[in-house]
């Protein structure tokens, strides 16, 4: 890897200013280095910038709990997105949300920057089951059932694939259910619970797959994934 590339991705410098730095003299194995296009090992070589040992990490996974008010994405000009609640020190691996929360839904996020992983999570083909808290106004009955597992008609005629519904409560004042789905269509689960008369007031994501939102982070807060989550995800 040149080693420009290299410090731009372990720093927050472009690499623009990666290209700087190395000419004021950039410490490789012990040695003063000046050129940008100068080859190291990424994972052998030390490289010391500013009296700093940089490391070399590929790939970054991280579970959040999305609060309301910011979107599922990296950038936006007028509201924080979910890559703005991290640190300097994620943001300069480039993460991105894996699939897509509403502005208004609460729950589990998984921002990474491997897209390998990310396409098997999100690929409509993989069936990967994405579990939700749900809380409504309206009455959920025991009939409903039958209809998320034959396939709730959205407003707009498309059928959706065999869902899950779990009914913890029901009555005229408000229902709450645990919600299973493996696709992810726009305000797919608002639109379900519309399509049998019920407003969605609260929604919180809670699993992808086997990787399940930790309960001890609070609202806007992450944490990276262990070993034995990754593994999990990965299989």
């Amino acid at each position: 890897m040149r080693l420009d590339k290299f410090i731009g991705h372990t720093t927050s410098l472009s690499r623009a200013e990666a290209k700087k730095s190395i000419k004021k003299g950039v410490l490789v194995n012990g040695r003063i280095v000046k050129t940008p296009d100068f080859k190291i090992d990424e994972f052998k070589d030390e490289v010391i910038v500013n009296e700093e040992k940089l490391i070399y990490q590929k790939y970054i996974y991280i579970m959040m709990n999305k609060p309301k008010d910011i979107i599922s994405a990296t950038e936006d000009n007028k509201t924080k997105t979910v890559v703005d609640i991290l640190d300097e020190q994620e943001r300069i691996f480039k993460p991105f949300p894996v699939g897509r929360l509403d502005k208004d839904t609460e729950g589990l996020m998984l921002l990474t920057n491997d897209g390998d992983l990310a396409h098997k999570l999100t690929s409509p083909k993989k069936d990967i089951v994405k579990k939700y808290y749900v809380e409504v106004f309206g009455t959920i009955e025991d009939m409903h059932i039958t209809y998320f597992k034959e396939g709730v008609i959205l407003d707009d005629g498309y059928k959706c694939k065999s869902a899950i519904l779990d009914i913890l409560t029901s009555n005229e004042t408000g229902s709450k259910a645990y919600i299973y789905i493996t696709e992810g269509k726009f305000h797919q689960v608002k639109r379900m619970m519309k399509s049998i008369g019920c407003e969605v007031t609260y929604l919180k994501r809670l699993s992808i797959g086997e990787l399940v939102l930790d309960e001890n982070l609070k609202l806007g807060e992450y944490r990276y994934l262990t070993n034995q989550e990754l593994k999990k995800l990965k299989n």
